[in-house]
């Protein structure tokens, strides 16, 4: 009994502990070959759903083009400085009627004053959304930090505009509802000397990663999203030295998630998740079966940043995001959509409803985007408006439209059981050699579960 015992207790636990050390002594050495074998933390492949939050000085002039532009940049509230340096005429003359000839964009600073920003109310919405993470700008392409960064020469947000650390107040306020935070960074910056003069060296070693790393020392991001990586490459910027101290040392490198904007070399390569932009910049990641983790950001409207002269007319609709969320997560993806707040530190209604509506549908539908898959069986580029997730032996099959007729899964032999999440409507289907064929119920506006989109769930398929 003594010898059965040890053999099935003790030796158990003493291979245990020979085993763990091993993992947490894990080092990743300073090259991409072993930084880009490092997996991506499981929460964030489950999670899905993000949201973004641009958020600065650019949400003072709030303005940007947006029916006289055709490119997609060209929109971009938050590039206001740039298009200044450009001598832009739309935004050189828009400066000048509204703030004066001799008006520069650092006078945004004290109109920044964000009098009315609460960070509880904004947790509380993005909680509501159904989101499971929240990624803050800390400081945009102009420079100017949401913290008060003793890198920055006073160009942040506790010695000039809001007085307060924006970032330590959200942060604060979104992991007490449970979501995880994470932080946007650039590695650029338009109007600082030592980026503009071309001295990589010294903006690397007394601005860039020394800022970086204050961020993730104080703040304890989960997500860092680089971005501004486009002038130089990734060894210029010195980004494998950040990123091999942030997964051997740092107090997040257990959970941190990172994306692949770290050099001109680097998108859709290197890093970790790969990311699309309003569907441009590596946009071959949204259809297909690629095996690596993505993510599409873009706005609710044309802009990252609030854009004041943005109408209806440019925002998606709850059912766009509701359908651009399933097709991103359909295709193996997250989604991390954008809210601008604006200079006061209030999000526009707008959005605040496309966000309530995305979270009313996850609500009764979150079963099948949370924690599934791409289903590798797919029907690829079929825009029918219907999409597949998988969890375990489970499928889901999203139609975007309400099916006017039978709905057709080729690829399996059966399933035990079909329901229609939310609803206990009786759901008949039959098998015919390798398709299952599901016929939808009578539904009306008494008795759907939800708007928008709607989830057959097929249990314990079988291929």
């Amino acid at each position: 009994m003594k010898t059965n015992f040890y053999i099935k207790i003790c030796l158990p636990v003493f291979l245990f502990i020979l085993v763990i050390p091993e993992v947490i002594a894990q080092k990743f050495e300073n090259s991409w070959e072993s930084l880009d074998s490092r997996p991506i933390p499981s929460w964030w492949s489950d999670a899905k759903f993000g949201i973004f939050i641009h958020w600065g000085l650019y949400s003072v002039p709030a303005y940007a083009p947006v029916d006289e532009v055709e490119g997609v940049y060209e929109k971009y509230a938050e590039h206001y400085l740039m298009r200044l340096i450009e001598k832009n005429n739309s935004f050189t003359d828009y400066h000048k009627c509204n703030y004066g000839q001799h008006s520069t964009y650092a006078d945004f600073a004290p109109m920044f004053k964000a009098e009315f920003f609460d960070p509880d109310k904004w947790a509380d919405l993005f909680k509501r959304s159904g989101a499971g993470y929240v990624v803050l700008t800390s400081k945009h392409h102009d420079g100017y930090c949401l913290w008060p960064s003793v890198h920055s020469n006073g160009w942040n947000s506790m010695d000039v505009g809001p007085k307060r650390d924006i970032i330590k107040d959200l942060s604060n306020a979104v992991r007490s509802t449970g979501l995880r935070f994470g932080l946007y960074y650039s590695l650029l910056e338009w109007s600082n000397v030592l980026y503009t003069s071309g001295d990589m060296e010294r903006w690397t070693t007394e601005h860039m990663i020394p800022q970086m790393k204050d961020l993730v020392n104080n703040y304890r991001p989960e997500v860092i999203f680089a971005d501004g990586e486009w002038d130089y490459t990734s060894d210029k910027l010195k980004s494998t030295t950040f990123l091999t101290w942030l997964y051997n040392d740092s107090p997040v490198k257990e959970t941190v998630v990172v994306n692949d904007r770290w050099g001109k070399e680097t998108r859709s390569k290197h890093g970790g998740y790969y990311t699309t932009e309003y569907n441009l910049i590596g946009d071959t990641l949204t259809t297909g079966r690629i095996l690596h983790p993505w993510e599409e950001s873009r706005g609710i409207g044309t802009s990252y940043g609030y854009n004041q002269f943005e109408t209806t007319a440019h925002y998606y609709s709850s059912k766009q995001l509701i359908d651009l969320l399933i097709e991103k997560v359909g295709n193996g993806g997250n989604l991390l959509l954008n809210v601008g707040p604006d200079a006061n530190g209030l999000i526009p209604v707008v959005m605040e409803e496309r966000l309530l509506a995305i979270g009313d549908w996850l609500s009764i539908n979150g079963e099948a985007i949370y924690g599934t898959t791409a289903w590798d069986d797919r029907p690829l580029q079929e825009d029918n408006g219907v999409h597949y997730t998988r969890k375990g032996n489970d499928l889901y099959v999203i139609c975007t439209e309400w099916p006017a007729e039978e709905l057709i899964i080729d690829g399996i032999r059966g399933a035990k059981d079909v329901t229609l999440l939310g609803s206990d409507l009786p759901i008949k289907f039959k098998t015919i050699k390798n398709r299952v064929c599901v016929r939808p119920p009578q539904i009306n506006p008494a008795n759907t579960p939800c708007e928008h989109a709607w989830v057959f769930k097929l249990t314990n398929i079988k291929k």
